[in-house]
């Protein structure tokens, strides 16, 4: 037996100015996508926006449904809204924001599938996804890909 650790490079900036102008706009976005989330069940409001590699900006929102799980979170929602609008151009950044008063101190991170779901563009695209998360603090944090949040992410080759 042999154990092995794995770690993750980020970095954390604790202020949105500490970022590119680029960055700050995409952020700003996030921040008015979630405004437009459909949270009436869990009043967990998050908004998405993505950067393609033509510099169009997608937005999404988290949407619930009564009928569990039916409900999308935000990351899908922008990223399937990008490729059904956008098939030919690559995902190069992801934005992320969570309006949650409760744990604004924390990150708040992508769910399982939506890191699946990035995992599979990175792919598709041969090319990685940078992913910025803010807090209602407005601390930032960035990672340089998927890999950093999904280690071990399911692949297609897997499927071969």
């Amino acid at each position: 037996m042999k154990e092995k650790k794995h770690s993750i490079d980020y970095i954390e900036y604790e202020r949105m100015e500490e970022l590119s102008k680029k960055d700050q706009d995409i952020l700003t976005i996030a921040i008015s996508a979630a405004e437009g989330a459909y949270a009436p069940y869990s009043d967990f409001h998050v908004g998405a926006a993505i950067r393609l590699s033509n510099n169009t900006i997608i937005k999404g929102s988290n949407q619930e449904n009564a009928a569990y799980p039916s409900g999308l979170c935000a990351e899908r929602v922008a990223i399937f809204a990008a490729s059904a609008n956008y098939p030919n151009q690559e995902v190069e950044t992801i934005a992320v924001y969570a309006k949650d008063s409760k744990r604004s101190n924390h990150v708040i991170s992508p769910c399982g599938s939506c890191r699946q779901v990035i995992s599979e563009y990175e792919h598709k695209q041969n090319k990685p996804i940078r992913i910025l998360l803010m807090n209602s603090e407005k601390v930032v944090w960035e990672f340089k890909d998927i890999e950093s949040l999904l280690p071990f992410s399911f692949k297609l080759k897997a499927l071969n």
